[in-house]
């Protein structure tokens, strides 16, 4: 039997068989400005000559699965012949689903599995889980840890104890990574240029130049400087997808600081931007959503447990999803958690090396695990009690 694991995110999903490496691959679907007609699946965007004015087509809306159609679509042509060319009478498969999913989700994710695809056996599993999973493999002496996933549509902070999920103490906080490219996207609509329908490319900019400041005032302070200065300020060179296929930063030395550029290139020019974005996780007030940001929201989930195992948790903060990748992300979130903490705890901060890939590699152990038999439900359990049977076997 071989096992597939997929992390189905809402932006990306992270697959592979469990004896092969990851491929993170984009879970959606596109439509290009120019070829309006043709819909483009997941890794096919490579395919895209002029990806300005790109079209997403979701299966995720807040974070839930509910566009079934684009997923079918995504996952016949990750299975199919194109990708890796599943013989579903053969393969297990692990997959994720956010916390606290509906029912009527679960159901529909069973009946497909289940019953079109006709896997063997599923394993339907909160991708904290995966990531508690390989974070108690890599560290045998500890017994608890805290996963703060910071994904696409918003970021969980949750505790496991002896990979438990200890459900009293979830948060979920209403801040991913599409909040922020919109945000990205209308201030510098409203500042310098109509980007609101460039998703991909605001994205990408995103990416490529935003960091999380260790100390917002200082760096505001910096950001209004004139000239040379103004260490904070980038140029960032636009793709026009015939010359420049990717945006870049312009080098410090090559920038104009008063005046034009003399080549045709498009210019945007960053500033206080490059911080005021990533620092919604950390202030959601900032934007006017009520909620406490990650560093507060981490102290305030510990503190809904029982006194005696708060310490270790402190001391195993796991940072995982995309948010995590931000420059000066984990260093912020350990200097705020420690001057949250009484000072007799320890407080450890750990940033994997490649946090979207984690809860992939979980599963990957998982399902090499001598239990993995006692975990999953098979088609058989499934033909003959339905979704009862796979409510009562997933920690869900």
């Amino acid at each position: 039997m071989t096992t597939l694991v997929l992390d189905n995110g809402a932006y990306n999903a992270k697959i592979g068989y469990s004896h092969e490496n990851v491929s993170v691959i984009p879970n959606c679907q596109f439509r290009s400005k120019t070829a309006r007609l043709k819909t483009f699946t997941a890794n096919q965007i490579d395919e895209i000559k002029d990806p300005s004015g790109l079209f997403y087509i979701l299966p995720f809306q807040k974070g839930y699965l509910v566009n079934w159609d684009v997923q079918r679509q995504v996952w016949d042509y990750l299975f199919g012949k194109e990708m890796y060319q599943v013989d579903f009478l053969d393969t297990n498969i692990i997959i994720t689903e956010p916390y606290f999913n509906f029912t009527s989700i679960q159901e529909s994710m069973n009946e497909i599995l289940f019953e079109e695809y006709q896997f063997q056996a599923v394993l339907r599993v909160n991708a904290g889980a995966l990531s508690a999973h390989r974070y108690f493999r890599d560290n045998p002496s500890e017994l608890c840890c805290i996963i703060v996933d910071s994904g696409y549509s918003f970021t969980h902070i949750v505790p496991y104890c002896r990979s438990k999920k200890k459900k009293e103490a979830i948060i979920r906080i209403n801040v991913g990574g599409k909040l922020l490219t919109n945000h990205l996207k209308e201030i510098i609509s409203y500042r310098q240029l109509h980007v609101m329908d460039e998703t991909h490319v605001i994205n990408q900019v995103k990416e490529d130049v935003c960091y999380v400041s260790q100390d917002f005032y200082r760096d505001m302070d910096i950001a209004k400087l004139k000239g040379e200065e103004n260490t904070v300020m980038v140029d960032y060179v636009l793709p026009d997808f015939s010359t420049i296929k990717k945006g870049f930063c312009k080098p410090r030395e090559e920038m104009v600081l008063s005046g034009k550029y003399k080549s045709g290139e498009q210019i945007l020019r960053l500033a206080n931007e490059r911080f005021a974005v990533p620092e919604i996780l950390f202030n959601p007030s900032d934007i006017g959503i009520q909620e406490m940001g990650i560093p507060e929201a981490i102290v305030y989930s510990i503190q809904n447990l029982p006194e005696e195992m708060q310490p270790h948790f402190f001391k195993n903060i796991v940072l995982t999803g995309g948010n995590s990748l931000f420059p000066g992300f984990r260093d912020r979130v350990y200097s705020e958690v420690r001057c949250l903490t009484p000072t007799d705890y320890d407080v450890s901060v750990v940033l994997p090396e490649n946090p979207i890939t984690y809860a992939w590699e979980g599963g990957k152990l998982i399902s090499e695990n001598d239990d993995f038999e006692d975990m999953v439900v098979t088609r058989e359990d499934y033909e003959e009690n339905g979704h009862s049977v796979c409510e009562e076997k997933f920690d869900i």
